[in-house]
């Protein structure tokens, strides 16, 4: 059975535009976890657009469900990591620049860095993924470097404007998959996706977690956010 990973991270973006202390993203996991979802995702920046090392603190101490900090391979964010221990880090690249997450982690070019960081994480006890594109390459160095999962970076099919394009997305997502398990390698994917792609994203094979954000939270505007979340719960366990 597919995992839901809700990424609760613009609900910390609201409350950063005015910099107060309401909609509290503590309170938004503790909503999303008894709606149903399985894991709690949050991205720790650099510039702290939207998660603060508080919130971090306190869903350690108050998350049921499984808690997987997305973060970038940063000496301080490692060492927030390391101290904090949430049960997963997904290591992403990130720019300051950036809206949102680009492209997925360029393992093959930094592989002593993140091999480094991954058997630090793991002596820690906890559990290592890496974002990437869905290419053999960065599959292949990944294994290299440790990593227990990678996350399928789903953004080039979330983003196709016609039937083929997803079709040959889809296709891409699907081969990566295949060989990520061929290599050892256990298999989440998450970005862009929503209640409508996501349903096709449910056929890759060996996929153990879905990380899904942008859309819940948006949809949460106008249902809520229990509602929201147990929509896409259903989505995923009744496909």
């Amino acid at each position: 059975m597919i995992k839901l990973g809700v990424n609760i991270d613009h609900v910390a973006t609201v409350r950063q535009a005015r910099r107060g202390r309401e909609p509290d993203p503590v309170w938004a996991a503790n909503v999303c976890e008894l709606a149903g979802a399985d894991i709690i995702t949050v991205h720790l920046r650099e510039d702290r657009r939207h998660i603060q090392d508080r919130d971090l603190e306190l869903l350690k101490q108050t998350v049921q469900a499984k808690l997987n900090l997305e973060m970038a391979n940063a000496p301080e964010i490692v060492g927030i990591a390391l101290k904090t221990k949430p049960e997963q880090v997904t290591l992403v690249p990130e720019k300051r620049q950036e809206i949102t997450t680009e492209g997925g982690l360029d393992v093959t070019g930094n592989l002593a860095a993140l091999k480094k960081s991954a058997l630090r994480f793991q002596e820690a006890g906890i559990l290592v993924s890496f974002f990437i594109n869905p290419v053999r390459e960065q599959l292949s160095a990944s294994r290299e470097a440790g990593a227990d999962f990678v996350e399928l970076h789903t953004g080039a099919y979330a983003n196709a404007r016609t039937e083929g394009q997803t079709k040959e997305e889809f296709q891409a997502l699907f081969k990566a998959a295949e060989e990520g398990k061929a290599l050892g390698l256990r298999i989440n994917a998450g970005h862009g996706l929503n209640y409508l792609n996501a349903r096709r994203i449910l056929s890759l094979p060996h996929v153990e977690e879905l990380h899904i954000g942008h859309s819940i939270i948006s949809r949460a505007i106008f249902v809520g956010l229990d509602r929201a979340v147990r929509e896409m719960v259903e989505i995923i366990r009744k496909p």
